[in-house]
């Protein structure tokens, strides 16, 4: 079991920054996988960003590329999601989740059977 906590969220202009982290405790080592997921209010929880923790291969939606970035400190057993440029569209509750592996389907990544963090609202809005 692996329990991830959340936190960086919070209230932000248009176009301004956060960095989300998501920190790992427990049985980490057995994971290789970890990602952050959005839900937005009425929406589906759809996956933003993954990355495998042994090679450092990455994922992103196209609706972020460019603009958010998903890294990991091994040391800290953290990972983050550092979002630039953000827009009213990226408000929703971010969740960070892991895994095994993750998957890539029209450019949204997945974690099949993740175990979840609490999430942490990201509100972008003038």
């Amino acid at each position: 079991q692996v329990q991830l906590v959340e936190s960086g969220g919070g209230l932000v202009q248009p176009g301004g920054s956060l960095r989300l982290s998501c920190v790992a405790s427990g049985f980490t080592m057995a994971y290789s996988a970890f990602g952050w997921f959005r839900q937005a209010p009425g929406k589906e929880r759809e996956g933003v960003s993954c990355i495998n923790t042994f090679d450092g291969s990455t994922s992103a939606a196209d609706s972020v590329k460019g603009r958010f970035t998903i890294s990991r400190d091994k040391a800290k057993n953290t990972v983050y999601l550092q979002m630039n440029s953000l827009k009213p569209e990226d408000t929703a509750v971010y969740y960070c989740a892991a895994g095994f592996f993750f998957t890539t389907v029209q450019s949204m990544c997945n974690i099949p059977n993740p175990s979840w963090g609490q999430g942490t609202q990201v509100t972008v809005s003038s």
